[in-house]
């Protein structure tokens, strides 16, 4: 049975630079408050490259209760008791690598994309936004071979909106992991829906992986792909955990 569905948000709950569907949204947050009183109701959480304040505020629409993980697997926060969880993996010489790509972006790349911006607020990654997808195409080529020059420790993606340098210590797959040991729920216990390639380490580590129509080709191979896009598909993915879950439960013995 599974006890927990976790979201990506970008391309999946949210969409970048447009407003959410308040109405599903409003479903998914009804689903899970259910949760809390049937046992047949997965609990809802976030998985997300997004930095801790963005983040909250979701969990707060969601009135998740369970450990929200921020910056793909840097951190966790627990919303209901405001507790800041960094990940075990994050090293001095982790941080120091970063401080070093992040001066490089801010210096020498930013510069020539004046309409990009880097996202300021974050801790354990690299991460860079523009509306414009063929900036991002130039930028992750760029700083994609400046690190590959230089270390070996990080995975570097991008989506048409953002580019992000992530300690491969600390992806989603390991803060799946992590937030599996915190609250004492196995990944056999869980689901998880993701569009992007960042995704696809904690998409191979739950029971029930999915992706929306939207997904990278690569995340598609990966996971059930439904077709429905961003918001649509994480309902109808809850819904089918909800639908299992009550199968499970009156099956013959």
């Amino acid at each position: 049975m599974i006890k927990l569905f976790i979201t990506d948000l970008d391309g999946c709950l949210t969409y970048p630079f447009e407003t959410p569907d308040w109405e599903l949204i409003t479903r998914l947050r009804g689903y899970n408050k259910l949760s809390r009183t049937d046992p047949t109701v997965p609990a809802l959480t976030i998985c997300t490259g997004r930095p801790q304040p963005y983040v909250e505020a979701v969990a707060q629409w969601l009135d998740i209760e369970y450990p929200v993980i921020f910056e793909s697997g840097g951190g966790l926060y627990k919303p209901r008791v405001n507790e800041l969880h960094w990940s075990p993996f994050l090293t001095d010489k982790l941080i120091n690598h970063l401080e070093d790509i992040r001066n490089y972006v801010t210096r020498k790349v930013l510069p020539d994309y004046p309409k990009s911006f880097l996202e300021y607020s974050k801790h354990t990654d690299v991460g860079v936004v523009s509306a414009n997808s063929s900036e991002i195409q130039e930028m992750y080529s760029r700083i994609k071979q400046y690190v590959l020059d230089r270390y070996t420790e990080f995975e570097i993606h991008y989506t048409e909106v953002s580019c992000n340098v992530i300690a491969k210590a600390c992806n989603k797959g390991a803060g799946v992991s992590y937030l599996s040991e915190l609250i004492s729920i196995s990944t056999g216990q869980m689901a998880y829906i993701g569009d992007g390639t960042n995704d696809i380490p904690a998409l191979k580590k739950v029971e029930r992986p999915f992706a929306p129509q939207n997904a990278r080709e690569e995340t598609q191979k990966v996971a059930e792909v439904l077709d429905f896009p961003v918001t649509s598909a994480v309902v109808k993915a809850y819904e089918m955990l909800i639908a299992d879950n009550r199968n499970q439960q009156v099956a013959p013995r």
